[in-house]
This record gives structure tokens, sequence and C-alpha cells, in this order.
């Protein structure tokens, strides 16, 4: 898959063509003469079609090799703000479809932010994601999420600037390893002991020592849209 949201394998197969279009990917080739516009109208045609597919990865990819700096400063930036809109419209459109496609769809998201690198709404999405999992691990217990994955986001939270996040991403890793730590009090897991308990402890500090604004408007926006 292509984001962080957990290693569950899912059957796409039953997955409705609307969301995941694609298998021309294989022969896919953008011609050397098709200019940055039209790339751009492309990949902005495919995501509103929602064809979320390597091909439509590939067309973004393709776009931001630019070696002029300030176009590229100008493209991504036009990008970032398209996603952002196209995203929140997406997360709304599947808010009655099942946990696998909210996750798919989500994972492919993750992936395009990541290759734009607006880690912002990488990390908003994840959140998300993971929140989910978290939600239906007990009907579905292959998504649980374990306390390792938690505080793993945590530290790429902080190491980002974004400390609102973090700590609520070590609560969420406190709780998750205080209650294996309880089943399981004789495990020699490091993630069940109390020194990932204290290590998880060390980051919720740093987080809450140095909370910012930074980790504002666009998390807070996007966060419970996919949960809902």
């Amino acid at each position: 898959m292509y984001g962080d949201v957990g290693s569950v394998e899912w059957n796409t197969q039953q997955i409705p063509l609307f969301w995941f279009k694609s298998s021309t990917a294989a022969s896919f080739e953008m011609s050397n003469s098709t200019s940055l516009p039209q790339q751009i109208s492309l990949f902005r045609s495919r995501i509103q079609s929602r064809s979320f597919d390597d091909v439509t990865v590939r067309i973004l990819e393709t776009i931001l090799v630019s070696k002029d700096v300030q176009l590229l400063i100008g493209v991504r930036s036009a990008l970032t703000q398209f996603m952002r809109d196209e995203a929140l419209l997406i997360v709304r459109e599947i808010r009655e479809e099942s946990v696998e496609i909210k996750l798919l769809c989500a994972d492919f998201l993750i992936h395009v932010f990541a290759i734009i690198g607006d880690v912002e709404s990488c990390l908003a999405l994840r959140y998300e994601a993971l929140t989910l999992r978290e939600q239906k691990a007990t009907t579905y217990p292959e998504l649980q999420v374990d306390c390792k994955e938690w505080f793993t986001f945590a530290e790429q939270s902080v190491e980002n600037g974004f400390h609102s996040i973090a700590n609520q991403a070590c609560e969420k890793a406190l709780m998750c390893s205080k209650a294996n730590h309880m089943a399981n009090p004789k495990t020699d897991d490091v993630f069940n002991d109390m020194h990932a308990i204290k290590k998880i402890g060390r980051v919720k500090d740093a987080a809450l020592f140095t909370i910012s604004s930074k980790s504002g408007m666009w998390i807070e926006v996007t966060i419970s849209l996919l949960i809902l």
C-alpha cells in the first residue's frame, strides 16, 4: 500500500472501480512534448475523477521534476492547496463507505501528499487512519494499532514540529502500553514494559513543552472526518 496506515492487506477486487481505476499504469508514459500545464491539468482531472492509481502518482512525480526552483515552489503550493481541497471532498464522499475503502483512500492521499511535500497533511491523514483502525479493531482484529505505531507517529510529529498531535499520539501510546503491560505482565516486549512508558512520557513532555500554533488549521479541520 502507498502510505503508513498499517500492514493490512485488502481485497481490492471488491472495491468500486469509481475509487481505484487502474491498470493502464504499466503502459503509461508521459510524452516529452507534454507541457507542464497539460501535466497539471491531467493530474487534476484524474484526482477529480477519483482515479487513485499508479498512473496518477507517476503523473504527479513527472510534474515535480522541474529544475526551476522558483517554478517548483509555486507548483507545489498550488498542488498542495488543490489536494487539500480535494481531500476534504473525498473523505466526505466516503463517509458511508466501508473501513476498507476509507483506509485505501487515506493510503493513496498520504502518498500523494508525501510526494508534494505536505508533511502536515500526511500527519493529519495518518492520525485519522490510525484512529479509524483503533475504533474498528474490535470488529477487525487485524487493524489493531500497537504501541510502537503510535509512538513512531508521535516521534515523527515532534520531529516535524507538530507537537499538539504528537501529544495526542503519546496519550494513545501510553494507554496502549499500560493496557498491554497489565494484560501481559511477564512479557519482554519493550513496548509493554515500564521502560517504554518512560520513553513515551519523555516524548510527551517534549511535545507539551513546545506546543506550537503550527499544529493548527489543516490538522484541526481534517481530524475525525474519516471516523465520523
